[in-house]
């Protein structure tokens, strides 16, 4: 049995709270696609930790960890989270498993995404510049290196092989940055690498599916940066959505049971690409400081904006979700006023469906405003205890998106989650 938890925005949703918190119930964790630009934050013992590579199960004794083959792998990223961990009395020797199939981000990698991303200019799609489009583009282009190939006495004649077509490249764009520094740093990690369990990741989690162990699959970013259904060009370079879990993992459609999509209970987005409830104004700055809305992993300040209800529809929908978890309930706690986005005014046009291509459009939301609670909520455990106001807003958006909300996010604890 497999459920998983995935984001329907543009990422940034707090699925690693979330995670964290469902994580008691399941025997096994696999992270199933993205890289290093996904920062899940956690709460440990009163300290925040943002995890970036290893599943956000890592800090439960009796949980499995599983890093799968749709995962792009950065060894010193790897490394670096599990020297924190490790500070925390966690074996990550013990508890955290990688697939073999799983590709590794090389300097060279994060060189061509520093230098595509200068390349374009103006048109920047918003990189973290971590390497991880041009790692996928290896994979897709045959030429990648995975995890299982340190374990063969050739793997140091691949790495060359491979960083001189990558440099043949940097050259052509022009590239003069020294990255011996990252090269060092990747091969010490590649060593450490080497001492954890590397495993046939599709043979091993069907092995536990047929034992009667419950797996949950936490997905990186959000359904609107799906590389098939995001808002392209401005996506990631992975499908985030529930059939990246099947591609990801090695596992049949079949086995998999709930689907559990995360959304705030307003909308953010990093870096560049379409919007259409952005705020420009003193309330979406409100939004951002009350919210804290800064990435964690670029510390870039998040756009913010309200609820898009039409992009949550659609996120749903592709996703076959069979419950919502709203997250940061709790800044809206301090507003008079709330909207949510009914409908997309396209080319004077009223329309419920996301375009083929959002950036050809110039999209005016059709808002519908609510009375805020105005009431503080960080407190309440209970849903009873909530707001009536409150229960309006959630009311709306199950009836609206036709999937309920089963659990709202009320603050930055493991325990301020109340079930609905």
């Amino acid at each position: 049995m497999v459920d998983a938890i995935l984001g329907l925005q543009w990422g940034d949703e707090g699925k690693g709270k979330i995670v964290d918190f469902f994580a008691p119930q399941y025997d096994i964790i696999a992270r199933f696609q993205g890289g290093p630009n996904a920062g899940h934050t956690l709460y440990v013992g009163g300290k925040k930790v943002v995890l970036h590579q290893i599943p956000s199960g890592v800090f439960h004794d009796n949980t499995t960890n599983l890093i799968g083959n749709g995962v792009v792998l950065d060894p010193v990223t790897l490394k670096r989270e599990c020297d924190t961990v490790a500070s925390f009395g966690v074996d990550v020797k013990k508890n955290l498993f990688i697939s073999h199939r799983t590709h590794l981000i090389l300097p060279t990698h994060r060189a061509l995404d520093k230098a595509s991303e200068i390349q374009k200019g103006n048109d920047k799609i918003g990189s973290t510049l971590k390497g991880i489009g041009p790692a996928y583009m290896d994979k897709t282009g045959r030429n990648g290196l995975r995890v299982g190939d340190l374990l063969d006495k050739s793997f140091t004649t691949q790495y060359i092989r491979l960083r001189l077509k990558h440099q043949r490249l940097l050259d052509g764009m022009n590239f003069q940055e020294d990255i011996t520094e990252w090269e060092e740093e990747f091969f010490e990690a590649i060593e450490f690498l080497r001492s954890l369990n590397v495993v046939n990741g599709e043979y091993f989690i069907n092995e536990k599916i047929a034992a009667g162990k419950k797996v949950l699959a936490e997905g990186a970013q959000g359904s609107m940066l799906d590389i098939d259904f995001g808002t392209f060009p401005f996506v990631t370079s992975s499908n985030t959505t529930t059939s990246g879990v099947c591609n990801g993992l090695g596992i049949a459609p079949q086995k998999i049971r709930e689907v559990m999509g995360v959304t705030k209970a307003y909308c953010t987005r990093v870096g560049g690409g379409p919007f259409p409830t952005e705020l420009h104004d003193a309330t979406g700055e409100e939004l951002r400081q009350l919210g804290n809305e800064f990435g964690a992993t670029t510390g870039r300040p998040r756009r913010c904006g309200w609820i898009d209800l039409v992009a949550l529809k659609y996120a749903c929908m592709i996703n076959g979700v069979t419950k919502m978890i709203m997250t940061k309930a709790d800044v809206l706690d301090k507003f008079q006023d709330l909207s949510v986005c009914t409908d997309y005014g396209i080319d004077g046009k009223e329309s419920g469906y996301v375009p083929f291509q959002m950036t050809r459009h110039q999209i005016k939301p059709s808002l519908k405003h609510f009375q805020g609670w105005n009431t503080d909520t960080s407190a309440v455990t209970t849903y009873a205890g909530m707001p009536e106001k409150m229960k309006e807003y959630v009311k709306f958006i199950n009836e609206f998106v036709g999937v309920n909300i089963s659990h709202i996010s009320n603050g930055p604890g493991r325990d301020q989650i109340v079930t609905v």
